[in-house]
């Protein structure tokens, strides 16, 4: 899992079924300190997530699909959870 602060929506007016009712996040990758860490990803929205948030990534296919419930579908990330805050240990 990776840590990402949401950016901002995409949208596509041509996609594959699975995505239909579904809000794609445009998701900027950070580091614990909420720094941008390099990269981006976009993934499907499970958590409704806003912009600004500092949100939870799955970034694996497979497990991005089983969390959507298909076993053969175009995912590859899903947010899975809005962040509070990051405690070091």
């Amino acid at each position: 899992m990776k840590l990402a602060r949401v950016s901002g929506t995409v949208v596509s007016t041509i996609s594959a079924p699975i995505f239909d009712d579904q809000r794609l996040l445009l998701c900027d990758y950070v580091d614990p300190d909420g720094n941008p860490s390099g990269g981006y990803v976009i993934a499907v929205d499970t958590v409704d997530a806003g912009p600004g948030e500092t949100v939870l990534i799955l970034d694996e296919g497979n497990g991005a699909r089983q969390i959507m419930g298909e076993t053969t579908a175009p995912i590859r990330a899903v947010v899975v959870g809005i962040v509070d805050e990051v405690t070091p240990v």
